[in-house]
C-alpha cells in the first residue's frame, strides 16, 4: 500500500531538509538534459476564476517519477478557504507502482517556488541590498521574503498589494524585527528597492521599464500562464541578463513569453537557470546590471521536493 503523508506530517519533515540545495540540483539535472518533463497540463476557469496546473516528469535513472496537481482559485478566501490546493503522487520509476500520496494542499508547490526565488537571488542579487521589494500579499509573498532573508540581510523592505489590509497583515507576520514599509504603488517599491519579487496573478503589467533603477534584480513568479503578466516587456528588453527556469516553458507562458510575443526580445537573449548556475561567466558580474529571473515553475522542482520529503519520511519511520 502507498504511504499517505498529510500536510502536518509534511511540515514536520521539512525542518531538516535543505530545500534550496535540492531545487538547485533539480535545475542542474534539467538543464543538462537528464530529466524528462512534458509540457504543463492546465485547466483555466472563469466562474469563479481559477487555474489548475498538472506538472509531471522524472529524472533519468532515478527511483521515482512524480505527478503534481496544484490549483489556485482566487475567490476562495471570500468563503474561508485557501486559494491554493493540491497534492503530489510519487511512483516507482521501474514498476509504475504508486509509492506515496503527499496531501500537501499546495504547500510543497509554495515552498519549492520560494526556494527557486532564493536560488535565483544567490546568483543575481546585487551584493548590497538597499531595499527588498515584494509585489503581492499572499502566501507566496510571505515565503519568498522568508527564504530570501535566510541568505541576505537588508534594513528596508517594501510591500505593495491591491488590498492595504492584506499588506498590513503580511507586515505583521514579520513583527517588529524588520523595517517594513507599505508602498502606495509598485513604482514606489521600485524606487526604494534593488531587488524585487513579484508574486501576483496580474494580467496587466505592474512595473514599467522607467521604474527600474540600475542594478536591480527582479524575480517574477506570478506569471505562470499565457495570460498573466507582471512586468512590462520593455523591462526584459532593458535587462542585461534574462533568466528562465525553463526555456521550453517560456515559449508558452510567463514574462519572457509576453516579451517575445511583443517582439521586444529574442529567444537568443534567454539563459536557463540550471545552465547559469554551472557557468559563473553568465551570472551577475557588477552591481549596475539589471537582471530578471522569470520562474514559471518546472516539474523537476516537484520531483526533487517530493523525493526529499518521502525519503525523510522513510528515515523517521
Amino acid at each position: 500500500m502507498p504511504s499517505i503523508i498529510n500536510l502536518d506530517e509534511i511540515k514536520s519533515l521539512m525542518g531538516s531538509l535543505d530545500v534550496v540545495a535540492a531545487i538547485e540540483e533539480g535545475f542542474i539535472q534539467y538543464s543538462n538534459g537528464n530529466s524528462v518533463v512534458p509540457p504543463v497540463g492546465e485547466l483555466i476557469f472563469e466562474k469563479p476564476p481559477g487555474d489548475v496546473h498538472i506538472k509531471y516528469g522524472y529524472i533519468k535513472d532515478d527511483d521515482y517519477y512524480v505527478i503534481k496537481i496544484a490549483s489556485g482559485f482566487y475567490d476562495n478566501p471570500k468563503i474561508g478557504l485557501p486559494s491554493g490546493q493540491g497534492l503530489m503522487l510519487l511512483f516507482n520509476q521501474k514498476t509504475g507502482a504508486l509509492v506515496s500520496i503527499l496531501l500537501d494542499e499546495g504547500y510543497l508547490t509554495n515552498i519549492r517556488t520560494a526556494a527557486a526565488g532564493a536560488l535565483a537571488a544567490r546568483y543575481f542579487a546585487p551584493k548590497k541590498l538597499e531595499g527588498i521589494g515584494v509585489l503581492g500579499t499572499g502566501i507566496q509573498a510571505e515565503l519568498q521574503l522568508k527564504y530570501l532573508l535566510k541568505d541576505h540581510t537588508c534594513e528596508n523592505i517594501w510591500i505593495w498589494g491591491r488590498d492595504r489590509n492584506k499588506a498590513e497583515k503580511l507586515k505583521s507576520v514579520f513583527g517588529e524585527n524588520l523595517n517594513i514599509h507599505i508602498a502606495i504603488d509598485p513604482a514606489e517599491v521600485a524606487l526604494h528597492c534593488n531587488i524585487i519579487i513579484t508574486t501576483t496573478p496580474s494580467t496587466i503589467p505592474l512595473l514599467s521599464a522607467h521604474d527600474i533603477r540600475p542594478g536591480t534584480h527582479i524575480t517574477a513568479v506570478g506569471s505562470d500562464t499565457s495570460d498573466k503578466q507582471e512586468l512590462d516587456g520593455n523591462i526584459l528588453a532593458k535587462a542585461d541578463i534574462v533568466i528562465s527556469d525553463s526555456i521550453p516553458q517560456s515559449k508558452s507562458r510567463g514574462e519572457i513569453y509576453q516579451a517575445v510575443k511583443a517582439n521586444l526580445i529574442s529567444e537568443e537573449k534567454i539563459l536557463e537557470l540550471g545552465y547559469v548556475i554551472q557557468n559563473p561567466g553568465y551570472q551577475r558580474n557588477n552591481d549596475d546590471q539589471i537582471t530578471v529571473a522569470d520562474l514559471t515553475g518546472v516539474a523537476v522542482q516537484d520531483i526533487m521536493i517530493a523525493k526529499a520529503v518521502y525519503n525523510n519520511y522513510n528515515k523517521k519511520r
